[in-house]
């Protein structure tokens, strides 16, 4: 299991990220600090394999947290988590080897993606002597591959709409559904539904049968697809 600290002064948005974390498989919360030098009594007792960080705080804020960390060769990754998106603050937290970086607020989609990415290079490193220059070459090129396979959302259509629609799609398996069952259990207008399920039929995500019965012929569906998927929206 990877080790997490949250390190964040609001106690609403501490708990929110707490309850992300606690949903997301592989990873372990083992405390939450308020401030930096909570943090540090927590670093002192528990082996901790990643902090998501925010960076002001009362006192000293979470840059100067991050900087003693890495003066200390501290073995540890970090996530900064702030409402910070000055230039200047970014370039400083990479330069000091943050491994994400993320702007609040921000949906549990992307804590998670953030997460997975990091799980994955944690296990291809962890417990080995030497990497393989196509090991390496599959971390560095994670993001890149991520970036180039967005797949552009229509015009019209969003992003609360789209993710409550997968959402209850991917409860359903691999039982087929119409229309008016996802209208329905979604409490979204059948008009709005169906310009969703095209979409999603479009990009292979489900799979679409017509089916000829008593009254008008009917579409049904199945999910097809259930890798995570990569949305790009117009602003």
């Amino acid at each position: 299991m990877i080790q997490v600290l949250i390190v964040e002064d609001d106690p609403m948005v501490a708990d929110l990220n707490k309850r992300y974390v606690e949903q997301i498989q592989g990873f372990e919360l083992v405390d939450a600090a308020a401030n930096v030098e909570e943090a540090y009594q927590c670093l002192e007792q528990t082996k901790v394999d990643l902090v998501l960080l925010d960076v002001y705080m009362p006192g000293r804020s979470g840059l100067e947290l991050l900087k003693e960390l890495r003066e200390k060769d501290k073995q540890l990754d970090v996530i900064l988590i702030t409402a910070a998106s000055e230039k200047e603050q970014i370039q400083q937290s990479l330069r000091l080897g943050v491994v994400d970086y993320l702007i609040k607020p921000f949906e549990f989609e992307r804590l998670q993606n953030a997460l997975k990415k990091y799980k994955e290079n944690h296990f291809v490193l962890r417990d080995k002597r030497k990497v393989s220059q196509n090991e390496l070459d599959q971390i560095f090129s994670k993001q890149e591959r991520q970036e180039g396979n967005r797949i552009q959302v229509p015009k019209g259509l969003t992003k609360t709409t789209l993710d409550h629609i997968i959402q209850v799609i991917r409860l359903k398996k691999e039982a087929a559904f119409s229309t008016d069952e996802i209208a329905q259990e979604t409490d979204i207008s059948r008009v709005s539904v169906r310009k969703y399920l095209k979409f999603l039929k479009e990009i292979d995500f489900l799979e679409e049968t017509l089916i000829y019965g008593v009254g008008r012929p009917v579409y049904q569906y199945q999910l097809k697809d259930t890798r995570d998927l990569n949305f790009e929206f117009y602003h």
